[in-house]
């Protein structure tokens, strides 16, 4: 470790060369990281690592839970579909060595498992998100209903330490929905980041020269302040997509008309005042979960419950999270909100009190 943070210290001197490193790097421990490094005059860090992507290898079903004779496995098994982190369609950045998944299609490919195993009698979708991009939220709510529509399978959801915004809305395609008594639930809203930098860029001489045809095609552009059309605009497009998702709400749980809209206006709350309100089911946690998907099949008995991971990817209880790298922080000490619009996943159905998820 010792070796990377001297790299780290030394890339301000490298800013007129560009440093290469081939070969074998060693850093204490068991941690081996091979490949080339380039550091280019920005002090970026560029890996060009040679390995064999794990997200090539396909995924399997892992039997997780307490062991039992093989005599007692049944036929029938609960999957547990677990989807953690932000939801966005697009590859999750890595750390050096490797990159994380796009959380879209990750879980369409476990919605492929459960399609192609008839053993599969019911599904517990176990949600830990505060949500994410309006459209990736949306994609994932479409292949639910999907399987559901394709296999007739009941779908239990289960709300772990958050269930916000876009993972809210994929739990109220759920049959049922579980939240512990300590989670975060609701964020029913919509958000879009923008930023006017004009005068912080302006303090550095840096003059925004756009060529355009249309002259609302910047609008949100942190490269000047927002006209009043423009404003109106945006607003009008968040208020269709919040729309849109009362309605999906209201469409399964009519009772909410008449609470009253606090619920509507992105507010949070805990798992029981939740069920007290009506937006979830039953407090309990995911064994509750999964006793009410082995009910909704009929079961007798405790059914194996399988989650799906790649070939080089271990569970061993239900509650094992995807293992999905989180986005990878820049080397530089310095981030501007509003410059990374590469990776603005721009409308987001989400609760968002982290400023690091503005960008």
């Amino acid at each position: 470790m010792i070796g990377v943070l001297a790299l780290l210290v030394l890339l301000p001197a490298c800013r007129s060369k560009v440093f290469r490193h081939s070969g074998a790097v060693n850093v204490g421990g068991e941690m081996k990281v091979s490949g080339k490094f380039d550091v280019d005059d920005l002090g970026e860090l560029a890996t060009a690592i040679r390995l064999q992507d794990s997200h090539s290898k396909p995924l399997r079903a892992i039997r997780v839970g307490p062991p039992k004779p093989a005599s007692l496995h049944t036929s029938k098994k609960i999957a547990v579909i677990d989807v953690d982190g932000l939801l966005v369609d697009r590859v999750m950045g890595g750390g050096l060595a490797a990159s994380g998944e796009n959380p879209v299609a990750l879980f369409r490919e476990k919605l492929d498992q459960v399609r192609s195993d008839r053993s599969i009698g019911a599904v517990v979708l176990r949600l830990n998100s505060p949500g994410g991009g309006v459209t990736a939220s949306d994609m994932m709510c479409h292949e639910l209903m999907r399987l559901k529509q394709e296999r007739q399978l009941p779908i239990i959801a289960s709300l772990g330490v958050v269930g916000a915004g876009g993972a809210y809305y994929l739990a109220n395609h759920c049959d049922a929905i579980v939240a512990q008594p300590t989670s975060v639930v609701g964020g029913i809203g919509v958000i879009l980041n923008t930023y006017n930098l004009e005068d912080t860029m302006g303090q550095f001489n840096i003059l925004g020269v756009p060529i355009k045809s249309g002259e609302q095609i910047d609008a949100g552009s942190p490269q000047r302040p927002l006209e009043d059309n423009e404003l109106e605009m945006l607003q009008g497009i968040a208020d269709s997509f919040h729309q849109r998702l009362i309605d999906q709400v209201t469409s399964t749980r009519p009772q909410l008309l008449v609470s009253g809209d606090r619920w509507k206006e992105g507010q949070v709350m805990t798992g029981q005042q939740a069920a007290d309100l009506g937006l979830v089911d039953t407090v309990g946690y995911l064994d509750t979960a999964i006793t009410l998907a082995e009910g909704q099949v009929g079961a007798q008995e405790s059914l194996d419950v399988v989650l799906y991971r790649r070939e080089d990817q271990q569970a061993y209880t239900p509650l094992d999270s995807t293992p999905n790298a989180a986005r990878m922080q820049s080397l530089l000490p310095i981030h501007v909100p509003g410059l990374s619009r590469s990776e603005m996943p721009t409308f987001l159905y989400m609760w968002q009190p982290d400023p690091q998820m503005a960008n």
